[in-house]
């Protein structure tokens, strides 16, 4: 299949799966990760009329997408992998949405960097819910005092939670974890479900998932 015939297999996939769980389709958005991608199929996926693409590396990024600013007026950039503080400021001038807020450090400067660039991007908070010692995030039960802390005291943005299963985990129990967070907390969006799982993310209220080979293919 070509990528135009991937996403939009995709868009079935979503309508369905909205019409089996009375969930508005409207609020579920296709990222496409575009993450090591050759320049070739990330201009398919452009042609076939996508716009939202997510990566994960400040640098890639630049190389996939600052050329393309001025050519396309309505796309929309995800960060959604770890964000060092260094990198911030090219963060913030790139993307349109940072999906990876974890901790208190990284959520000062990205204040202190949207008020420098007179910028005020949506953030969202990424969560792990698997409690995974080698992944980012905040654990579950620090969500509120975080979600807090980046609120009042940097004044920003947060519209969501954002999580990544454990892989030998049923993706389900962490989708419904990041739904119940995220009603607690009254934030409306919800980034989760990937290639494999994104069908169950989306009865669970995903207003984002974030697909890569389902769109692009297996990388060569």
């Amino acid at each position: 299949m070509t990528i135009a015939e991937n996403i939009a297999a995709i868009y079935e996939n979503i309508a369905k799966t909205c019409a089996e769980y009375e969930c508005d389709t409207s609020r579920v958005h296709l990222i496409a990760v575009s993450k090591k991608q050759d320049e070739r199929r990330i201009e398919a996926a452009l042609q076939a009329g996508h716009r939202i693409f997510g990566e994960n590396r400040v640098q890639e990024a630049y190389d996939h997408w600052a050329h393309r600013r001025g050519q396309y007026d309505d796309l929309e950039l995800h960060l959604i992998g770890p964000l060092q503080t260094n990198k911030v400021k090219d963060a913030v001038a790139l993307f349109d949405v940072i999906q990876s807020v974890d901790r208190e450090k990284l959520a000062r400067k990205l204040s202190e960097e949207m008020a420098a660039q007179g910028r005020d991007l949506p953030c969202f908070i990424q969560v792990n819910t698997g409690l995974e010692e080698q992944k980012s995030g905040v654990i579950p039960d620090a969500v509120p005092e975080f979600l807090d802390y980046c609120y009042h005291d940097c004044g920003l943005n947060v519209t969501g939670l954002m999580c990544i299963p454990p892989v030998d985990d049923p993706p389900a129990l962490h989708f419904a974890l990041l739904q119940k967070l995220a009603r607690q907390n009254n934030l409306p969006e919800l980034s989760m479900g990937m290639s494999a799982d994104y069908e169950a993310a989306i009865p669970l209220g995903a207003t984002y998932i974030r697909v890569g080979t389902g769109v692009f293919g297996e990388r060569e």
